[in-house]
């Protein structure tokens, strides 16, 4: 295959309050999102959030009720799947089982007339970016999940399409493959640079796969942004959760600075605190978000700050502890890593406080309370 030849399109996509309806539910609710050329875009949420609707609609295998999808500023509401040039990998492969590797591939190119040498030579190179040079006479089913996985993605950048589209690509496989085909996948991207829209539930792929995440939450789009600010800045509780590990502790805010707030927990303890980058006024409840990992535990009588707590829980697991400290109205969770130790463990009933950095906390509003 020459240099010209495999030169991908990088298009852009451009969706303006898409909304998508069954019957009277909206499953999808004026979304509104941006992607850029060669960006590996992901839309995470739960089950039912409206994610594979999204991908569908922009697919063309479902119709928005609202709003405008645009590629490369064309729109493409009107135009049929097939003529959309866009290239889609199921969750479940759909490789055809009586067909070879070598035929599961060039099915693409056969329906667009390929054939004799510049066909075995395209089939060839696509196998080969996908690590599976010379298994091109072996059928789907002497194939494992993570190979089978490949295939599917050969057979769909074969055909050189204007965007990848990725639906939940890796929730058939275990964990083990799972990690193993996160690594390919970024592999994948970075090789071909293709513009790539993800879909999936889990934020470990999320986060260690995209350039920029979306999070949705019952058809809405919640927060948006580099994975490093989704993870450290959530806008909300359901963010902080929904991504990663997170400590929610209900406290009020006592004082306005301006570099952040000061906080004050339960049991008493105050705390300086990023605002978040909302507006907070004096006497306002609010979740502080803390994640496990950027917490220490220390003995109560050697610090001065942090919010004061017993062990009630400890978990070795060498190259981490964790730890569940009780505080007045709750639990927080922590993960210390133990060479910061230098080998030293607390034990259940220690008391202790936890340290709590400002740059690393983040204060989110609390929508349960009525106050």
């Amino acid at each position: 295959m020459t240099q010209d030849e495999t030169l991908i399109r990088l298009s852009e996509v451009r969706m303006e309050g898409v909304g998508k309806r069954y019957g009277a539910a909206w499953v999808v609710k004026d979304v509104s999102i941006s992607i850029r050329p060669g960006e590996f875009y992901t839309l995470l949420g739960p089950s039912g959030c409206g994610k594979t609707t999204l991908l569908r609609m922009l697919a063309g295998f479902a119709q928005p009720d609202e709003g405008r999808i645009f590629v490369d500023d064309e729109p493409i509401d009107s135009v049929p799947p097939w003529k959309r040039n866009l290239g889609m990998v199921f969750q479940h492969y759909a490789l055809w089982p009586h067909m070879s590797v070598f035929e599961n591939v060039a099915f693409g190119l056969r329906e667009r007339r390929v054939s004799g040498a510049e066909l075995d030579s395209k089939v060839k190179a696509a196998l080969q970016q996908v690590g599976l040079e010379g298994f091109e006479p072996r059928r789907p089913s002497q194939l494992s999940g993570g190979q089978q996985q490949r295939v599917a993605l050969a057979r769909t950048l074969i055909v050189q399409p204007r965007l990848l589209l990725l639906d939940e690509p890796l929730s058939n496989l275990d964990a083990q493959l799972r990690s193993q085909m996160r690594l390919e996948l970024a592999r994948l991207h970075r090789d071909v640079g293709i513009t790539t829209l993800y879909v999936t539930h889990d934020q470990a792929e999320a986060l260690s796969l995209s350039t920029r995440i979306a999070v949705l939450s019952e058809g809405a789009l919640v927060q948006e942004g580099r994975p490093e600010e989704i993870y450290w800045k959530p806008r909300n509780a359901f963010v902080a959760e929904f991504v990663g590990a997170a400590n929610l502790v209900p406290v009020s805010v006592i004082e306005l600075r301006e570099m952040g707030v000061v906080v004050q927990t339960t049991g008493g303890a105050r705390l300086p605190v990023s605002s978040g980058g909302h507006a907070w006024s004096v006497g306002d409840r609010a979740l502080l978000c803390l994640r496990p990992e950027a917490l220490r535990v220390e003995e109560a009588e050697r610090s001065a700050g942090g919010i004061p707590g017993t062990i009630a829980a400890h978990v070795f697991e060498g190259s981490r502890q964790l730890y569940d400290v009780t505080i007045p109205g709750g639990t927080i969770k922590v993960e210390m890593i133990t060479s910061a130790l230098v080998g030293r463990s607390f034990k259940l009933g220690d008391q202790v406080r936890v340290e709590v950095s400002p740059e690393t906390s983040v204060l989110l509003p609390d929508e349960g309370s009525t106050a």
